[in-house]
């Protein structure tokens, strides 16, 4: 995953209105809160947690949401099947109980009574409906791929029948769901937004119902959307009606966007934020020493990677040599060391140690590895009959933060000094980034991936063809996706686990990104507050946070 935003560059006085803007939310209110049943009793204070997104929310429907940014308000007022836990295990969501047949092919969900925020019940209907909503071509959900493990999933997202798709309600209560293959983090795949539920009614009545707060927006999560001031803040409360509304603690979550980390710091240290940290705003490179000495700074490893997309398509970036020496030239540790210093891990691979099986270093390059980087530029130069390395001038595109400009700047600098290769810097504000990537209008651009579940098929599948709405560098290679195939079909682990690792050989060989750094996850929390940090892929659910 990745993840993510949409805003405009702050003039001085801008930056000084969002100040005042953020601490306009304040702490504990006299107002009414949720007593044991999930009502509310007189007189007992509000409980209001104040945090930060970097931006607008790029799309807050689950079947087109693709980013981090949208996904950490999604599955706050939305609930799936599941809900990942602390340590990123599938627990029962409105599913509260499941049968798995023998072959592990067939997954057979129980719901509970829960209700949509406009009194209509959730029925098993609901997922189905939002299930092929999503793998219908004609609605162009960039992560319709995610349900392909689901039996004819992948045919009718490719032009053919709905029919044949394993997604039945069999009754209200009952829904179906058949699989291709074995997949054994299928469960985790219903706990992720884009597996989230929609009401058919609501949609049905306003095609565009997802763009406001309001009435329209129909959720069945433990918060509702109360409001959304676009490109200024959005604010959460807490679903009275939810399931599981008496053991939600906090009433009213305000969330401000705020692009720039520098104000996102101050807000916090003058006391109008509670948290910085993924999903949310990121803390700020210039003041993570000062959290690290006086003890505040949380550091947890995360499954995710920073990495640069190279576009392919483009002439110099066509060549697997120039994008190797590209990669290899890199001095990862002392970027991590004198930049991020967030103690994250030089990323030699595509897939972060945090995922199982992958904890070990599997070899494919070295860090800062000079001469095989010069030997690499050499052999590119030769192959597109260039003769001074000066001739190639590359772009580095990033969206607008000073934590990737940074980055890019440190880049620029290791490519220019080692390699003789000048570069410009390109910084857009998200959504002018992303449609960039999308369209092929860059050359080297930078993007984070949080894995969507706990397996290395997540980091791996985006690239299986150029027509991945993920994949974005326009490479392709048929031995690699024969592989992820062959992984997909493999019942036996030992086999599968081979499979993803000799597609992951294969990328690393040729180079459609250059892995920086695998993640950590930064943060830093008010005292009084508990349970605000993400799991190992990002997420914070806000209905587990406690406030004293």
């Amino acid at each position: 995953m990745i993840k993510n935003k949409k805003f405009l560059l702050l003039t001085v006085l801008a930056v000084f209105s969002l100040v005042l803007a953020a601490c306009g939310f304040g702490g504990d209110k006299s107002d009414n809160s949720s007593s044991s049943d999930g009502k509310k009793d007189s007189g007992s204070k509000t409980k209001e947690l104040n945090l930060a997104i970097p931006s607008e929310p790029p799309s807050l429907h689950p079947g087109l949401a693709e980013d981090t940014t949208s996904s950490a308000i999604l599955i706050n007022v939305f609930e799936g099947l599941t809900v990942s836990d602390a340590d990123g295990k599938p627990t029962p969501g409105i599913a509260e109980d499941w049968d798995i047949s023998p072959d592990k092919k067939t997954y057979t969900f129980k719901l509970r009574d829960a209700k949509w925020s406009n009194g209509d019940p959730v029925v098993a209907g609901d997922f189905e409906y939002a299930w092929k909503w999503a793998l219908n071509p004609e609605n162009l959900s960039a992560y319709a791929s995610i349900f392909y493990p689901i039996k004819g999933a992948k045919d009718y997202h490719n032009g053919g029948s709905a029919d044949g798709v394993g997604i039945k309600a069999e009754d209200d209560k009952t829904l179906v769901v058949t699989l291709e293959n074995p997949t054994p983090y299928f469960l985790e795949l219903t706990g992720f937004k884009t597996y989230l539920p929609i009401n058919p009614k609501a949609t049905e009545a306003n095609e565009e119902w997802y763009a406001d707060a309001g009435e329209n927006y129909v959720t069945n999560g433990p918060y509702k959307l109360s409001e959304w001031k676009h490109s200024d803040s959005i604010v959460l409360t807490k679903n009275e009606d939810y399931w599981d509304a008496a053991n939600v603690d906090v009433d009213t979550v305000n969330i401000a966007m705020i692009e720039k980390e520098p104000t996102v710091a101050t807000n916090f240290k003058s006391g109008s934020l509670d948290y910085i940290g993924k999903p949310f705003q990121t803390v700020d490179l210039n003041v993570i020493d000062e959290f690290k000495k006086d003890g505040s700074l949380k550091i947890k490893d995360e499954a995710s990677i920073y990495w640069y997309k190279f576009n392919t398509k483009d002439k110099i970036m066509s060549n697997a040599n120039i994008r190797k020496a590209l990669t290899l030239a890199i001095d990862r540790q002392t970027l991590i060391d004198n930049v991020t210093k967030g103690e994250q891990k030089p990323a030699t691979g595509m897939v972060p140690p945090a995922i199982p099986n992958f904890t070990e270093d599997r070899g494919y390059f070295k860090d800062n590895d000079v001469d095989g980087a010069k030997a690499a530029l050499e052999a590119g130069m030769k192959e597109l009959g260039i003769k001074d390395p000066k001739d190639i001038k590359v772009n580095i595109s990033y969206n607008t933060s000073e934590g990737h400009a940074a980055i890019a700047q440190y880049i620029q600098e290791e490519w220019s000094k080692k390699l003789g290769i000048s570069s410009e810097l390109d910084n857009s504000e998200w959504q002018v980034y992303i449609d960039k990537l999308k369209t092929g209008d860059y050359q080297i651009g930078r993007m984070g991936w949080v894995a969507d579940y706990l397996d290395a098929y997540t980091f791996l599948e985006m690239f299986d063809t150029a027509k991945n709405g993920n994949n974005q560098t326009g490479w392709e290679n048929a031995q690699y996706k024969e592989l992820l195939d062959k992984a997909v079909a493999e019942v036996d682990e030992a086999k599968r686990l081979e499979y993803l690792k000799q597609a992951e050989a294969i990328g690393m060989t040729e180079f459609p990104v250059a892995p920086i750094y695998y993640y950590t996850n930064l943060s830093v929390v008010k005292d009084g507050i508990e349970n605000l940090n993400p799991n190992p892929t990002g997420d914070i659910h806000l209905k587990d946070v406690k406030m004293k």
